[in-house]
């Protein structure tokens, strides 16, 4: 079975930084793409950043672009979100997502497994 376990959120300041682990387990996942997405209230779950295991290629979303940062750790079996200059509009329920797939997808719909998700405020 399948699990994602995500950590690293918090409050944090504008300007400051936080990171983002995602724990997968249940599988290998060397075949699978990995993604952060986030949802604030009242708006639709967002690509952030997306990672493919085997080849590490990433891509990231154009509001986080310059900003965020995502890695993946192998012998941990995890994946990270560095995030750096936050802005109160990051703020939202970040989650981790995972998908059998040889390239990055954006749309959530497109993507199996999800985590229960990390809150990230942002203050001004």
């Amino acid at each position: 079975q399948v699990r994602l376990a995500e950590s690293g959120g918090g409050l944090v300041q504008a300007g400051g930084s936080l990171r983002l682990s995602c724990a997968a387990s249940g599988r290998t996942f060397s075949n699978y793409n990995m993604a952060w997405f986030r949802q604030a209230p009242g708006k639709e779950r967002e690509f952030v950043a997306g990672i493919l295991w085997r080849l590490g290629s990433t891509r990231v979303g154009d509001s986080v672009k310059g900003r965020f940062t995502i890695s993946r750790d192998n012998a941990k079996n995890t994946v990270y979100l560095q995030m750096n200059s936050l802005k109160p509009e990051d703020t939202a329920v970040y989650y981790c997502a995972a998908d059998l797939s040889s390239y990055i997808r954006v749309l959530s719909i497109e993507y199996e497994y999800w985590g229960q998700g990390t809150q990230v405020t942002v203050s001004s």
